[in-house]
């Protein structure tokens, strides 16, 4: 089946990596100018001028580096806080002065450049982990530091922190923003199809029900069945089981929203109500949550195979007229479903007489798959008051989507 997919991007922390663009030009050209204004003051000049030369390139040939978050690789934000490391450290061998008088770094503001992107790209823990090494770099160039130094050392440390959770809450609710999205669209989705099939299919169906109801014979069979077909068609629009869209947390672009039409993935969780919605009839009625009802894909195959074998004994055990129930209850460590139906029952001891006879409907077709998920089957039956068979699956962790 080909794959038809429409991607829809979102990124709120865009803006921060074109801010960090601006900054880091514009603290280029303020480093420049302090040394421009103070050069008298430097013994060595040329240690001055050979970093700050050292640093425009950097800065200059690096702006797409910073462009966004796929750009902005681990192996650059290394290079970039080595450079500015230097800088800090090189400050004493080029203004010997630079310590008694609490001077600015030859990288002065520009270093916090380096500290940002860290807490752009990877949040609070990597921008504690980068102004601590700043810190670090400025207390041992200042030897014994002053009031100054570690006022503004702890304030470096503190904002880029702050700007690196911001950055993170700004992802979450990005991706909470790219599912509202997500549902919204598979909503008007719904009711678009909704309507097509209201317009078309369902009326046709009507139709045949009515006029094969009304010429009797083959056709009022074949009138019959377009009328489950309708009813269980109705069901399934109505049920609003569309299968989900898949959102991407891909940083690089921000949250990635993806309209798949093609076969979910063998390991994506399946929700049960879309196996069970065809069961559905004129005889047939189907309950379920109203939210998915996510289970592996075997454990919901199977289980949804062994509805079809308790249904399937109905029809045949319980006559032509007989009515049928499936209900479906999410439970955070289990699934339930229920078959019941209106037939006569069962008489008392008649499964064991069948399968002494090697008819094996419940025993394998029910029980042995429920017992192979490592679940249970139980057939409560009265005659005269129908049948009841109660399905248990137990739930894998991290696949309850219900409630």
């Amino acid at each position: 089946m080909a794959k038809r997919e429409r991607v829809v991007r979102m990124s709120v922390e865009q803006p921060l990596w074109r801010a960090l663009t601006a900054y880091r030009v514009l603290t280029m050209i303020y480093a420049v100018l302090i040394f421009v204004f103070g050069r008298e003051r430097y013994e060595r000049p040329w240690v001055a001028v050979a970093f700050l030369a050292v640093m425009c390139v950097w800065t200059l040939a690096t702006l797409p580096k910073v462009a966004n978050a796929a750009s902005c690789t681990r192996r650059f934000l290394v290079a970039d806080l080595t450079v500015a490391l230097t800088g800090i450290l090189l400050t004493p061998l080029a203004d010997e002065q630079a310590r008694s008088v609490d001077g600015p770094t030859l990288p002065s503001i520009w270093t916090a450049g380096a500290v940002l992107a860290y807490a752009i790209k990877g949040g609070w823990r990597w921008a504690g982990f980068a102004s601590s090494l700043v810190a670090v770099a400025n207390l041992v160039e200042r030897g014994s530091p002053s009031r100054d130094t570690l006022h503004n050392v702890l304030l470096v440390w503190v904002a880029s922190i702050a700007i690196g959770y911001v950055v993170e809450v700004a992802r979450a609710s990005e991706r909470t923003l790219a599912r509202a999205l997500e549902i919204e669209a598979a909503t008007r989705e719904r009711e678009r199809l909704a309507r097509d099939i209201h317009d078309s299919v369902l009326q046709v169906l009507a139709m045949v029900q009515r006029r094969g109801t009304a010429l009797g014979g083959e056709a009022a069979e074949l009138g019959r069945m377009a009328g489950e077909q309708e009813v269980a068609l109705r069901t399934l629009v109505a049920g609003g089981l569309t299968r989900p869209s898949l959102v991407s947390e891909d940083e690089s672009e921000g949250a990635v929203v993806r309209y798949v039409d093609d076969e979910v993935d063998a390991d994506c969780p399946v929700d049960l109500r879309t196996l069970l919605a065809p069961r559905a009839g004129a005889k047939v009625t189907l309950a379920d949550p109203g939210a998915p009802v996510l289970l592996p894909p075997p454990a919901a195959r199977e289980l949804a195979a062994a509805v079809g074998a308790a249904l399937d004994n109905v029809r045949v055990h319980a006559g032509d007229g007989a009515r049928a129930w499936i209900l479906v209850e999410d439970w955070p460590d289990e699934v339930i479903v229920t078959v019941r139906d209106d037939g006569p029952g069962i008489p008392e001891g008649r499964l064991a007489q069948a399968e002494g006879e090697g008819r094996m409907g419940v025993a394998l077709s029910i029980r042995g798959r429920l017992r192979d998920l490592g679940g249970t089957a139980e057939l409560i039956s009265v005659p005269g008051q129908g049948t009841e068979v109660e399905l248990k699956v137990p739930r894998e962790r991290g696949t309850h989507g219900g409630r």
